[in-house]
Order: C-alpha cells, then sequence, then structure tokens
C-alpha cells in the first residue's frame, strides 16, 4: 500500500502534538530558584561540516538528453559593400625651430661692463669646415673704497679649420688672448697716500697657441693630439710650452687594449725674484707611457692599467720615475639604475705659469714652477636614476699629492729693494705641500618636464698637510645650484647659486724696526653668489636678455684684500645668422 506525501505530513503533526501535550504539567506554580552567574556569557559557532555524499536521483520522470540533428546550408551572398582605406589621423606637430651657424651677442651694464662674443662658422666642402670665435670682457672697474684701479680687459680669438671623412678627422687651432688686471687688493691702512700713489698696480698677459688632432677610424692609431703656446706677460716673463698626446687602440684575443702616451715639454723664465734678485729659469720635460685593458662582463667594466712616467729636470729640481695605478671600474645593480663605481688612479700633474694666472689673476711674476705627484685617487661611488628624469651621483675620495700647489699672500718687506706694483702684500706667491685631502661629493640633477631642469652639487673636504700650517685657500665647502625655465616658446629664465666656505690665508710684513709684526691668521668669510637671467626670443634669429649677478649685494672677498664687485646687471641682445 502506497502512502501518498500529504498523509504523512498529516500523521507527523498529530503526534508532535500528543508530545507537547504530555510535556506540560498541570501546575503552572514552577517556584523560584537563586542562579548565580560565574561569568558572562560567551556565545560560540559550531564547524559546519559539508557533507560530501553526492545525492542520487531516483525520480522515474527523469528525461534523457535527446541528440539533435542538424545541418548547415552554406551559400553566396552577393555584396556591392567596398570598405573605405583608411587614413593616419592628423599629429599637431611645434615647428621645427631653425638652427643657425653663427651668432653675435652684445651686452653693457655697469661698473662700465662691456661683453661681446662672436661665432662663425662656415662649411668649405662636403668634408672641411672653417670656424672662429671672439670673445671680449670687460670692466672699468668703481669697487668702493679702492685707493688702487679695479679694471680688467681679456679678449680672446680662437680659429680652427677642419676636415672630416669617415675613414679620418682631423683640426689645426690657432689662437690668441690678451688680458688686463690690477693687483689692487692692498692691506687697509698699511700704506700712505703717498705711498699709494706710487704704485703701478697693472699687469698684462699674452698668450699664442697653435695645436691640432688627428682621428683615425680604420687604424690602431685612434687620436693624437698636440699644442704649442707662448704665454708672456708685462714684467718681462715668458714661458713656451708643448703638449703631444698620442693614443692607440687594438685587440688582443678579443680584449681591446689602449696605449696612451704624454710627452710634456715647458721652459720659462722671470726677469726677477720678489725680493729683487736675478732672473731664474725652470724646466721640464715630462714623458708618459699609460698601458690598460678593458675588461667587459655582463654588469662589470673594468679598465686595468698602469702609468710610467719620467720628469727630467732642465734648470733646478730633480729628475724623477713615477709609476701609478690607474685602475677603474663599474657594475650595474639594478641596470641604469644603481651603478657602482670604484678607482685607483695617479698621475704626474705638470704646473704652468699660465694655468696659475687663469685660477688666481693675482699670483706675482716670481713663482716657483714644478709638478705635482698625485701618487694615488681612491675613490667609491654610486651613480644611476631615481625616476626617468632625475639623476644622482655620490662619491667619497681620498687624495695623496705631493707638491701640491697653493696660493699664499706674498709678504711685505720694507727692506725690498723690489718697488714694482706686487711688492705691497697685494700678490700671491705658490707654495708646494705634501696635501691629503678627504671628500664627499653629492649631485642631484632632476628634468621636470622638458621645460624645466634642475641641478645642485657640493663637495665637502678636509685637508691634512705637512709643512704649511693650513691649506691655503683651499675651502672645505662648496656648492653650486642651477635652475633654467622655459616659460614659454618667447620667455625664459634661469637662477644659480654658488656657496664657497670659509679659506686661511696669512699677512706677514718685514719691519725695518724689530722684532717683526707676528704673522697674521686671515680667515676669508664664506660667501654665496646669486645670479639670475631671463630672456625674450622676439624672433627666431634676434632675442633680448637681461642678467644680474651678485644679486646678495655682497662685497666678499674671493681672494685676501680683493673684494669683488657688488650687485652686476648686464643686458643686451642675441643675433643668429647664417651667409
Amino acid at each position: 500500500m502506497k502512502i501518498n506525501f500529504q498523509h504523512k505530513i498529516t500523521i507527523i503533526a498529530f503526534l508532535f502534538a500528543i508530545q507537547f501535550s504530555f510535556a506540560q504539567k498541570k501546575d503552572d506554580n514552577i517556584g523560584t530558584e537563586v542562579v548565580n552567574v560565574v561569568k558572562p556569557y560567551t556565545p560560540t559557532i559550531s564547524d559546519a561540516f559539508k557533507v560530501k555524499e553526492t545525492p542520487t536521483l531516483d525520480d522515474d520522470d527523469t528525461s534523457k538528453k535527446e541528440n539533435i540533428k542538424y545541418n548547415i546550408f552554406s551559400f553566396p551572398v552577393a555584396s556591392t559593400f567596398t570598405p573605405s582605406k583608411g587614413k593616419a589621423a592628423n599629429v599637431d606637430k611645434s615647428a621645427e625651430e631653425k638652427i643657425f651657424s653663427n651668432y653675435l651677442t652684445l651686452g653693457a651694464g655697469n661698473f662700465g661692463t662691456i661683453s661681446a662674443e662672436l661665432f662663425i662658422t662656415q662649411s668649405i666642402s662636403n668634408t672641411d669646415y672653417f670656424g672662429g670665435m671672439l670673445r671680449h670682457n670687460s670692466s672699468q672697474g668703481g669697487i668702493k673704497d679702492l685707493p688702487l684701479d679695479d679694471k680688467f680687459f681679456n679678449t680672446a680669438l680662437d680659429l680652427t679649420y677642419g676636415s672630416r671623412t669617415k675613414a679620418m678627422s682631423w683640426n689645426a687651432d690657432l689662437g690668441y688672448q690678451h688680458q688686463v688686471y690690477n693687483w689692487y687688493g692692498i692691506h687697509p691702512g698699511l700704506f700712505t697716500d703717498a705711498t699709494i700713489a706710487t704704485i703701478n698696480e697693472q699687469q698684462t698677459y699674452h698668450t699664442l697657441y697653435v695645436g691640432g688632432r688627428l682621428g683615425l677610424s680604420d687604424s690602431f692609431l685612434k687620436e693624437s693630439t698636440l699644442k704649442f703656446s707662448r704665454f708672456w706677460d708685462a714684467f718681462g716673463s715668458a714661458e713656451n710650452r708643448f703638449v703631444a698626446k698620442p693614443s692607440l687602440e687594438f685587440d688582443i684575443v678579443e680584449q681591446k687594449i689602449k696605449a696612451d702616451f704624454v710627452l710634456d715639454y715647458i721652459n720659462g723664465s722671470f726677469d726677477k725674484t720678489y725680493n729683487g734678485g736675478s732672473s731664474f729659469k725652470y724646466g721640464f720635460t715630462n714623458v708618459g707611457f699609460q698601458p690598460s685593458v678593458k675588461i667587459h662582463k655582463g654588469d662589470l667594466t673594468i679598465n686595468a692599467g698602469v702609468g710610467f712616467f719620467y720628469s727630467a729636470a732642465q734648470e733646478a729640481g730633480q729628475s724623477k720615475f713615477f709609476i701609478y695605478p690607474q685602475v677603474t671600474g663599474s657594475y650595474k645593480i639594478v641596470g641604469d639604475l644603481m651603478v657602482f663605481y670604484a678607482g685607483l688612479e695617479g698621475a704626474l700633474h705638470q704646473n704652468s705659469f699660465h694655468d696659475f694666472v687663469q685660477e688666481n689673476f693675482f699670483v706675482s711674476p716670481t713663482i716657483g714652477i714644478g709638478p705635482t705627484d698625485q701618487k694615488y685617487d681612491i675613490y667609491a661611488g654610486l651613480k644611476g636614476k631615481l625616476a626617468s628624469s632625475v639623476s644622482y651621483n655620490i662619491r667619497g675620495s681620498y687624495k695623496n699629492e705631493e707638491g701640491k700647489a697653493l696660493f699664499k699672500s706674498n709678504i711685505y718687506d720694507q727692506f725690498n729693494t723690489n718697488t714694482d706694483g706686487y711688492t705691497f702684500a697685494n700678490s700671491f706667491d705658490v707654495v708646494y705641500d705634501k696635501v691629503k685631502t678627504l671628500s664627499f661629493f653629492g649631485e642631484l640633477k632632476a628634468d621636470f618636464s622638458k621645460n624645466v631642469s634642475f641641478g645642485i652639487n657640493g663637495t665637502f673636504s678636509s685637508f691634512t698637510t705637512d709643512v704649511e700650517k693650513e691649506a691655503w685657500n683651499l675651502p672645505a665647502i662648496k656648492l653650486a645650484s642651477t635652475l633654467d625655465v622655459t616659460i614659454t616658446p618667447k620667455w625664459y629664465a634661469g637662477t644659480s647659486l654658488f656657496f664657497v666656505g670659509e679659506r686661511k690665508d696669512l699677512f706677514r710684513q718685514a719691519t725695518v724696526s724689530l722684532p717683526f709684526p707676528p704673522d697674521e691668521n686671515i680667515t676669508l668669510k664664506s660667501y654665496f653668489d646669486l645670479n639670475a637671467h631671463v630672456g625674450y626670443k622676439y624672433s627666431e634669429r634676434l632675442s633680448f636678455f637681461l642678467k644680474g649677478n651678485n644679486l646678495a649685494n655682497q662685497g666678499y672677498e674671493r681672494w685676501s684684500n680683493y673684494p669683488v664687485q657688488t650687485i652686476q646687471v648686464l643686458i643686451g641682445a642675441n643675433y643668429k645668422f647664417d651667409f
């Protein structure tokens, strides 16, 4: 007998009602009872267990899938639609700025400043070219409270003729420079007006040079340079220098071998010593050979080499032989994002009267000239990119130099028979000492966009001397920052800021009366120099600019007793052209 589903439900409900009636007592008074709660109620949730069995279907009415048979009838359909060809969308392009081969810049400002620059280049043929540059910068002076003339004059002309082909490139150079400066930095309160009136403070320098370069692409002689220069002044000083640097490069067993040769000859003379003594000469011939091998394996690059130098003294000094380590290397830690580099390098550096003048215009024409023996410069650092447009470079180094040149104020000697304009404690001597330098350098460059670029760098140094009490006129801190902005296609601007820390110097004098006054230690104050410029492009050829230098209006001293010009303003124009 079969019982249907509805009858089953009725029977279950009846049994449940009977059970519930027996569970109830007839007396509703259930009494009272004290319940002590010993801890708060903390409900929990029991674990749920999933049924792992798969239910089976036993329904007789479960239908089976039927197989469906179908056929596709394919037949061609005539169409008259013809798709049109795609056309690339137009892209707005900014007009390319025309590049001119020549330009002329003229400017004028306060302190009687005149600035001019002319650059010309011209193709003679498909391979040959000619170029020239004329530069002039002068000022009539006018620094406040100076008893001596402080004007200066600097004019230079450089000419070049060259040729470039697939197999060879060469150029020949010729140049001349004329410079006028004044020893205006006398010690305040040291001289009477009558003595000052007798001082002839002007100095004139001349430089004439001829040189050339040769490069061969299909030869082991890759590049060679040579230069001859003559430098002389208004006090009978003269210096000749010839430098030749051929460079060879070839492969041996898949290793790139490079060999650099150096020939550095210098010869010169001074008309007299600082104390009025007779003339003296100097001369050195330095020959160097620097072989090296380049090893490149994956992210590691090593240049391993050694330098052999022989310095032959022609007049005074000793002839010596030197051997220097010349090893550099780099390793890409994270591609171009982080590159570790290090080096151990030594070299022989020949000093010259010309180079000293370009660094300090106020040296006396009585200095000693000799080479600097850089025994080693060991350094290590990291460089790379913080982003696609932000690069960095940090480096630490330790350098050991023997015969390092230092600028030191000349003594004022009342017994001096030399009365030239540089003998009034207003010029500088060059002293040589063994100097060890520990320095740290950091640099950050960023191109925030194609219109804004920024850069900042700093060097922090500590000097240790052997004989001299101080590393004269060397700053322990040097900072620099630049910012260039293209405001609109017509307007542009930029700023630069320089900071130089304190430097040490020494004032000495020998008087008629005894005892001599004690040496006076001088601390030159730190200074910063703020410069800015703004320009307007009137056309593709003509633009105007306004420049401001030393905008903080600081009359700081770059050298002892040599204050600089305060705020300077220069206005001018630049014109580009072709022949």
